[in-house]
C-alpha cells in the first residue's frame, strides 16, 4: 500500500469505529459537563495529549478546566469531574487519581476501550471506544494501527463533538470562542 491508501484505510477506520460509540454515554459527558463546577483530565502518553486539547476547547467555552499535573491545576473539590482517558484502564497513575476523585466525592467518568477495567469500575460512567491491536472483546472490528493510535484518534474526534453539542446547548459559535484564544503569542 502506499501512504494515500494507508490515509484510506485509516479514515475507514475511523467511521466503522464511530458507529460503535454509544450517544447515550457521549450525552452523558455533555451533561456531567453542564452540571460540573470545574473540569479535570488525565491521561498518560498520546491519550494524555488527547485530553489536553479537549481542555483547551473546554477552556476556549469558559468551562473551568484543567489537567492534572500541570502546576496551574487547580483543587479538585466536590462539585467537579474528573475525565480520564485511558485504553487499558488499568495504568496505575491514573488509578490513583480516579479513587482520590471518588474520596472527595466527585464525579468520574472514563473514556475507554475496556470499561469493566479497574478504572471503568471506578468511573460513575464510561464511553467504550474501540481502538487497538490489543482489544481482545468479541469484536469483529481490526485496526491496521499501531498501538492505540485508532483509540486515540477517536477518542479526540468523540470528544470534539461532545463540545459541538456543548457550544450548541449554550448557543456558542467559534467567533464567541477566539475571545478566549490565547493572544500573546
Amino acid at each position: 500500500m502506499n501512504t494515500t491508501e494507508y490515509l484510506e484505510t485509516v479514515l475507514n477506520e475511523l467511521k466503522e469505529g464511530s458507529l460503535l460509540i454509544s450517544n447515550e454515554q457521549t450525552e452523558n459527558l455533555v451533561e456531567a459537563i453542564l452540571s460540573a463546577k470545574k473540569v479535570f483530565v488525565a491521561g498518560a502518553g498520546r491519550s494524555g495529549f488527547m485530553l489536553k486539547s479537549f481542555a483547551m476547547r473546554m477552556m476556549h467555552m469558559g468551562i473551568d478546566a484543567y489537567v492534572v499535573g500541570e502546576t496551574v491545576t487547580a483543587n479538585f473539590e466536590k462539585e467537579d469531574l474528573l475525565i480520564i482517558g485511558t485504553g487499558s484502564g488499568e495504568t496505575k497513575g491514573l488509578i490513583s487519581i480516579a479513587e482520590k476523585a471518588k474520596s472527595i466525592g466527585g464525579k468520574v467518568i472514563a473514556v475507554t476501550i475496556f470499561p469493566e477495567s479497574t478504572i471503568g469500575r471506578l468511573a460513575d460512567s464510561a464511553i467504550k471506544l474501540p481502538g487497538s491491536p490489543k482489544d481482545k472483546t468479541n469484536s469483529d472490528f481490526q485496526t491496521i494501527q499501531p498501538m492505540g493510535s485508532l483509540f486515540e484518534q477517536l477518542m479526540l474526534l468523540t470528544l470534539d463533538s461532545v463540545i459541538l453539542k456543548y457550544m450548541e446547548v449554550r448557543n456558542l459559535d467559534s467567533n464567541t470562542m477566539y475571545g478566549k484564544h490565547a493572544n500573546l503569542e
